[in-house]
């Protein structure tokens, strides 16, 4: 199945196949895995073919999910310009773009970010304290103090995925990074994972990969099944879809 097959069979997929939204995360990484340098740089190196993929996955999405870290390395978000998907999600009576929904626990952001001038939904995912600091801003449309664990003071995954569903997000698209992607893998939320390869190798132990954390066992590792691939130019474009 090529990419463009895949991204067709997008609109006639059911996005609630269980009791919560169908979770797909995409990333870019080098060829040695990493999404950044140590120094978390924001990570310009995709092609346009892989931003125009990027494009083609948030048109299918009801909301998208980034860390903290990820918006404070590029300043903003990834938008869907292209004026057919667009279009397409007008005839679907769908917004324009997807919800952007941000995960900091502490909810320290930089208001001034540019982030807060594009036109778009914006909803905070954070704690009690961290939610203190944007009450009277007027940033975001939802701040959420999340649930969490009744064992520790970690995000109750689980419960805020399935929550989505009262706003009728049906697909959450996860845009990163590497901390966020392991938080949601450990509990078993990742249905579909789009991979990038780019041509580079960045190296580095404390650059990030596409899912950090803690990591998994060999036995415990999640396992995926291939179900689409296609090269353009020097990139490489993996569509998985995890084996449960």
């Amino acid at each position: 199945m090529s990419l463009s097959d895949f991204q067709a069979s997008l609109d006639a997929k059911s996005f609630s196949p269980h009791d919560r939204p169908h979770v797909t995360a995409i990333v870019a990484m080098s060829a040695d895995g990493k999404i950044s340098d140590v120094d978390r740089t924001a990570a310009r190196f995709p092609s346009p073919h892989d931003q125009q993929h990027l494009e083609q996955c948030l048109a299918t999405a009801d909301a998208t999910l980034f860390g903290a870290g990820t918006l404070r390395a590029y300043g903003t978000t990834a938008l869907i310009k292209d004026p057919t998907l667009l279009a397409k999600r007008h005839q679907q009576k769908r917004r324009p773009q997807p919800i952007h929904i941000v995960c900091s626990p502490s909810g320290q952001l930089n208001p001034a970010a540019n982030f807060f001038k594009q036109p778009l939904s914006r909803w905070l995912l954070t704690t009690t304290t961290g939610a203190q600091t944007w009450q009277d801003l007027e940033k975001f449309e939802r701040i959420w103090s999340a649930p969490t664990r009744a064992d520790s003071s970690l995000f109750d995954w689980p419960q805020i995925v399935t929550e989505l569903l009262a706003f009728h997000i049906h697909h959450l698209l996860v845009m990163g990074g590497g901390q966020l992607v392991a938080a949601l893998m450990a509990v078993d939320l990742i249905d579909d994972l789009w991979l990038t390869i780019c041509p580079l190798i960045i190296g580095g132990q404390q650059a990030p990969t596409p899912c950090d954390g803690d990591g998994f066992s060999l036995n415990e590792a999640p396992r995926f099944n291939l179900v689409a691939s296609q090269t353009i130019g020097d990139e490489v474009f993996l569509h998985y879809q995890r084996l449960r």
